[in-house]
C-alpha cells in the first residue's frame, strides 16, 4: 500500500504528491523530528510529540466536522450499528409523524426464536438523533438478539411534521406496536418495550392509556418526577424556577421559526459538565490522540446529530412534566378526555437508575412510585408489579451506550424477561450477584450474574427519594409563576417575535448556536482545515510519541488535573449558588402567597391516593378470591405451595424460576406463560387475603394419585433447593407442605 493510500486509511485526505511541510532549511521533517529528539532530551521528545498531538487532533476535529454534515444528509440520519427493515413510516399516518418503526436485522451466527416475545427499543428525542439503544453489539439491541428475540426499533428523522404533537407521537407508537404484536402470532407474550430517558416517560403514558399492547417495560434513566432531587446533588431541577418559568421555551421556539432548536438542549447538557466539556474530552482526545480518535468520532456522530421539535411538543413537554411535574400524580388528560394514571399499566415496569446520573438521578426516576401510592398494599392491590435497580457510579449516557452496563444490567433485563412478568403484585429490586464456579444451580444461570428479586417498600423508596414537602411548595411556586409569565409573553411579546421571524433567520440563529458552530468552523468546508488534513498526512508518516516516562508527559497529566479541579470548582459554586437562590426566593412566604399557595393547603400537589371506583373493583375482588379459595387442582396446588414457601425466602431467585419453567414445558406444555401468571397471581392473592385457609386448603385441591403427589412433592424440592438447601422458616414450610401432600384428600 501506497503511504497515500495509508494516509486515506487512516483518516486523512488524498492530495497526491507534495512537499514534506514540515522540512526546515532543506532539512526533511523527519530527519529533523529525530534530530529534535535527540539533542532535545525529554524536552524535545515532548515538544515533536506535543506539536504532532495538535495536529493530529485539529484534523480530528476537521473530520468530526465532516462527519456531521455527512449524517445531516442521509434521509434518516442515526448510528445504529445494525442492518434494518423498514416496517412502519409515521410520517404515512392519518395524523402524521416523523417517527418510524424498523426491524432490526440479527447479527451473522444469530438466531432468532420466534416463540419468544419481541423487544421495541424506542429512543430518546431530546437534541439528539437516533440509534444510541443500537449503538455497538453490546447495547439493548444487540443483547436482545444474542437472547433469541426480534428486535424492533423507534426512531424519527431530524424535523417534526407540521402541527405533530405528543399525542400524536402516543398514537403513532401504538399503531406501531399493534403491528409488531400482529407480525408475531407465534410469540407467547406481549413485547418488551424500551423507552430510553426522554422516551420512558412517553412509553409509560401510553401504556397508562392502551395498556393491552405492552408486556414489561423498561425505563432506563427515565425522568418520572420531575421536581425530586436531593439538596447539593441535583441542581438542574432548579433551571425552570429561576429561569421564570418556560416563557423562554416558546421565546427560543419563536426564535426557530416555530421549530425548537435540538441544539439548546445538547447545550444544556454541556454546560451542566464544564469541566468534562471544555477540558477533559477535547484533552482526551489531544492526549491520546493515536488511540482515541475512533471512539471519539463514534460517539460525537449521535452528541452531534441535532433533532427539532415542534414548538407545540417541547411547551407541552415543558408545561406539564418538566415545570408542571403533572405526570406522576395524574393530572394530565388527553384531548379526547382520557385521564394518564400510570397505575393502569398493568405490565411490570423496570425502572433502572444510577447514583452516578446527574441528569435522571434516582429521585426523579423512583419519586413517582411514592407519588401515586401511600401504603405498600395500595401497590399490590392495583396489581402493579414494579422493579427497580439502582447503579453505584455510570453517568447519565452509560446507562444507554455502556458496553459493561448492556453485558450486565440490560443481560440481566433481557435474560429474566419472562420472570418478571410473572411477578406477583408489589414492589421489588433486582439484585445481581456473581456466578462463581460451582455454585448452586449455575446450570440454571444465562451470564455472568445472578438475579435474585428482593420484596422491597415504600419506606425503602422514601429512603432514596428523600421527600421534602417544603421543596414541593417551592417547586409548586415556580410553576404558578411560569403559568403567570407564559401568558403575558404570549399577550405582551410572541406576536412581534412571530413577526420577525422566519427560517432563514431561524438558520443562521442555529448556526450560531455554541453547539453547532464548532461542526461549521472545523470541518473540510473551511479551506484552512484542508491544509491541516494535508499536514495531518505527513505527521502520521513521522509520528513519534513521547515515551510514557517522560517527566513532562506527568507534568502535562498533573497540569491537566489542576485545570480539570478548578472547573469542577465552578462547577460546583455555580450550582451552589443556583440552588441557593431558587431555595430563598420560592421558600419566602410572601412569595408563595403572591403566587396564590396558601400557608394552610397541605400539600399544593394532587395526592392521588385509591379512587372510589378503584377500591369498589378491589372489594369486589378479594370477595371472588375468597370464595375461590379451595377451587383449583394439582396445578393451583404446586403453585399455591411454592408462593408460601417463596414468602419466607429472600426473594425470587432466577436459577428456582428457570427449573419451574423448565418443568412447566415438559409436564404442561399446554400452559401457557400468561395462564401461569395469571395463576401465580391468584395463589398469591389466596395467601395474602387467608394464609392459614389458603393452605389448610391445598390438601383439598390435590389428586388421589399417590404417585402423582409423591412426584409433585420432588418437584416442589428441586426447585425450592434451585438455590441452595432451604433453611429456616423456609425449611419448615417445605415440610409443612410436604404433610399436606403426604396425607392427600
Amino acid at each position: 500500500m501506497s503511504n497515500t493510500s495509508k494516509s486515506v486509511a487512516k483518516g486523512g485526505s488524498d492530495t497526491g504528491k507534495k512537499p514534506d511541510p514540515l522540512s526546515l532549511g532543506g532539512l526533511p521533517g523527519q530527519q529533523m523530528t529525530n534530530a529534535l529528539k535527540q539533542f532535545g532530551g525529554p524536552l524535545g521528545e515532548y515538544m515533536i510529540d506535543s506539536m504532532q498531538r495538535t495536529v493530529l487532533f485539529w484534523d480530528v476535529m476537521r473530520q468530526r466536522g465532516d462527519d456531521y454534515f455527512a449524517q445531516k444528509e442521509m434521509p434518516v440520519p442515526n448510528v445504529l450499528q445494525f442492518d434494518v427493515d423498514l416496517v412502519l413510516d409515521g410520517r404515512s399516518l392519518d395524523k402524521p409523524v416523523n417517527y418510524l418503526l424498523v426491524r432490526v436485522q440479527p447479527p451473522e451466527g444469530v438466531e432468532i426464536d420466534p416463540s419468544k416475545r419481541p423487544f421495541v427499543v424506542v429512543d430518546p428525542r431530546a437534541g439528539h438523533g437516533p440509534g444510541i439503544g443500537g449503538f455497538k453489539a453490546d447495547s439493548e439491541l444487540g443483547v436482545a438478539m444474542r437472547a433469541g428475540h426480534t428486535a424492533y426499533f423507534v426512531g424519527f428523522t431530524p424535523d417534526p411534521m407540521p402541527e405533530q404533537t405528543i399525542e400524536d407521537i402516543m398514537r403513532a407508537e401504538a399503531v406501531f406496536l399493534e403491528k409488531v404484536i400482529e407480525l408475531h402470532p407465534k410469540a407467547q407474550e406481549k413485547p418488551c418495550v424500551i423507552g430510553n430517558c426522554q422516551a420512558g416517560w412517553a412509553v409509560l403514558m401510553l401504556a397508562a392509556v392502551r395498556p393491552e399492547l405492552f408486556g414489561p417495560i423498561i425505563v432506563p434513566g427515565s425522568p418520572l418526577s420531575y421536581w425530586a432531587g436531593v439538596k447539593g446533588k441535583n441542581p438542574m431541577r432548579y433551571l425552570g424556577g429561576l429561569l421564570g418559568g418556560s416563557w423562554l421555551t416558546a421565546l427560543t421556539s419563536d426564535l426557530g421559526a416555530g421549530k425548537f432548536d435540538g441544539a439548546y438542549l445538547v447545550e444544556n447538557f454541556e454546560m451542566a459538565n464544564p469541566s468534562n466539556t471544555f477540558w477533559s474530552k477535547p484533552s482526551s482526545v489531544w492526549s491520546k490522540v493515536d488511540t482515541e480518535p475512533e471512539r471519539f468520532l463514534e460517539f460525537e456522530k449521535w452528541w452531534g446529530g441535532h433533532v427539532n421539535l415542534n414548538a407545540e411538543e417541547i411547551q407541552w413537554i415543558v408545561d406539564e412534566l418538566f415545570v408542571g411535574n403533572r405526570l406522576a400524580t395524574a393530572e394530565i388528560v388527553t384531548s379526547d378526555g382520557v385521564r394518564i394514571d400510570l397505575r393502569n399499566i398493568n405490565s411490570p415496569i423496570i425502572c433502572f437508575c444510577s447514583e452516578g446520573d446527574s441528569i435522571t438521578p434516582p429521585q426523579q426516576a423512583l419519586g413517582w412510585i411514592i407519588d401515586l401510592y401511600e401504603k405498600d398494599d395500595d401497590i399490590k392491590a392495583n396489581e402493579q408489579t414494579i422493579v427497580y435497580t439502582v447503579h453505584k457510579s455510570i453517568g447519565h449516557l452509560g446507562i444507554f451506550v455502556s458496553g459493561g452496563v448492556a453485558k450486565k444490567q440490560h443481560q440481566e433485563f433481557t435474560s429474566n424477561i419472562d420472570l418478571i412478568d410473572v411477578l406477583p403484585p408489589g414492589l421489588y429490586e433486582m439484585v445481581l450477584t456473581p456466578k462463581t464456579e460451582g455454585v448452586v444451580g449455575e446450570e440454571f444461570v444465562e451470564g455472568d450474574w445472578i438475579a435474585r428479586f428482593e420484596e422491597r417498600t415504600l419506606g425503602d423508596v422514601r429512603a432514596i427519594v428523600q421527600p421534602d414537602p417544603e421543596d414541593e411548595r417551592r417547586f409548586a411556586a415556580a410553576r404558578q409563576l411560569s403559568e403567570i409569565n407564559l401568558g403575558l409573553y404570549r399577550t405582551l411579546f410572541q406576536p412581534f417575535v412571530q413577526a420577525f421571524m422566519n427560517d432563514r433567520t431561524a438558520d443562521v440563529l442555529h448556526k450560531m448556536n455554541p453547539a453547532v458552530m464548532p461542526y461549521e468552523l472545523f470541518s473540510g468546508k473551511n479551506p484552512l482545515m484542508k491544509q491541516v488534513a494535508q499536514l495531518a498526512d505527513v505527521v502520521r508518516e513521522q509520528r513519534a510519541p513521547a515515551s510514557p516516562d517522560n517527566p513532562l508527559v506527568a507534568l502535562q497529566e498533573a497540569v491537566s488535573t489542576q485545570i480539570v479541579a478548578a472547573l469542577d470548582g465552578f462547577g460546583d459554586m455555580r450550582d451552589h449558588s443556583t440552588e441557593q437562590i431558587f431555595l430563598t426566593v420560592y421558600g419566602q412566604p410572601v412569595v408563595q402567597a403572591l403566587l396564590g399557595l396558601r400557608a394552610t393547603d397541605e400539600s399544593p400537589r394532587r395526592q392521588p391516593g385509591i379512587e372510589p371506583e378503584q377500591i369498589a373493583f378491589i372489594e369486589k375482588r378479594i370477595a371472588e378470591l375468597r370464595e375461590r379459595i379451595a377451587e383449583g387442582g394439582d396445578r393451583e396446588a404446586f403453585v399455591r405451595s411454592l408462593v408460601y414457601i417463596g414468602l419466607a425466602g429472600p426473594g425470587v431467585d432466577e436459577r428456582a424460576f428457570a427449573l419451574l419453567n423448565k418443568l412447566r414445558a415438559e409436564e404442561a406444555p399446554d400452559l401457557t406463560l400468561k395462564d401461569f401468571k395469571d395463576m401465580v397471581r391468584e395463589q398469591y392473592f389466596a395467601i395474602l387475603l387467608d394464609q392459614k385457609g389458603a393452605v389448610a386448603a391445598i390438601s383439598k385441591m390435590l389428586s388421589k394419585d399417590a404417585a402423582e403427589r409423591k412426584q409433585a412433592v420432588e418437584d416442589l424440592r428441586q426447585v425450592v433447593s434451585a438455590t441452595g438447601k432451604p433453611e429456616g422458616v423456609r425449611a419448615e414450610r417445605l415440610k409443612e407442605v410436604e404433610k399436606l401432600y403426604a396425607a392427600g384428600k
